[in-house]
């Protein structure tokens, strides 16, 4: 059995749009350890979030291949679930109605459904918002119910695409200190993409840096700093270091 819950295995992918070509992966290799805390940074537009798509099989490699388990994935698998930048809400549906979602579409019982997401939105602290709907939310809210939707199918592996880039650093603090702590309770495998460094080194148990486009792993770093990590972790001189080192395998 292999070491690795995920793993990317030389993959490639160049979009056929506009006049010409674009390769936006090329050969690359990724592996993800069971319960880790992965994150991807790198400079805009190298292909960070064509790599999640991968990862997650929403989009399949042109050559190469991603393992769930030691097992190529050919589709979206259920143990996989994704968050977005944007929450996507449905403006037409409240909050319970937006966790449901997943399960309805699943075909999981009401009795159970109900009781899954009475469980998932205390899990986030959104209770008595249980009947609100989204354009009573703040931002910070709206990514609390995505995190939710996405955690209720109890993933393996949880993916998230820049989920909290839109908000003010504030919210955005509040919300990573509550994503440590659902990974740390839930305990499954996370995979970032940020162009946060800091928020990198706060979250992740590695950081890989990837080139210019087409994209391909150019840097590792491993995050040695000790856990639970409060927001004052920021202020060490450790956590500084280790920010200015991935700061500059990006510029290079």
């Amino acid at each position: 059995m292999s070491a690795y819950i995920l793993q990317a295995k030389s993959i490639s992918k160049t979009f056929n749009t506009g006049r010409r070509p674009i390769a936006a992966v090329a050969n690359l290799h990724v592996n993800v350890r069971p319960g880790e805390f992965l994150c991807i940074v790198g400079p805009s537009g190298c292909g960070k979030t064509t790599l999640l798509q991968l990862l997650g099989g929403l989009i399949l490699p042109d050559s190469g291949q991603v393992l769930l388990d030691g097992r190529p994935l050919s589709e979206p698998p259920p143990d996989i679930s994704i968050v977005f930048q944007k929450p996507n809400l449905m403006p037409w549906r409240t909050v319970v109605d937006n966790i449901l979602l997943p399960l309805q579409i699943q075909g999981v019982p009401a009795g159970q459904a109900q009781k899954k997401v009475s469980d998932t939105l205390a899990l986030v602290g959104l209770t008595e918002f249980a009947h609100a709907y989204p354009k009573e939310l703040s931002g910070g809210m709206e990514q609390r119910i995505a995190v939710a939707r996405a955690l209720i199918q109890q993933p393996r592996i949880l993916l998230l695409d820049e989920p909290f880039a839109a908000l003010d650093a504030l919210t955005r603090e509040r919300l990573n200190d509550e994503l440590l702590r659902l990974w740390r309770l839930q305990q499954f495998t996370a995979v970032m993409v940020t162009h946060n460094i800091r928020e990198a080194v706060l979250l992740a148990d590695r950081v890989l840096v990837l080139s210019p486009r087409p994209a391909t792993v150019s840097a590792e770093f491993v995050i040695n700093l000790p856990r639970p990590r409060p927001p004052e972790t920021q202020y060490s001189e450790a956590f500084g270091h280790l920010a200015t080192e991935i700061r500059q395998a990006i510029q290079d």
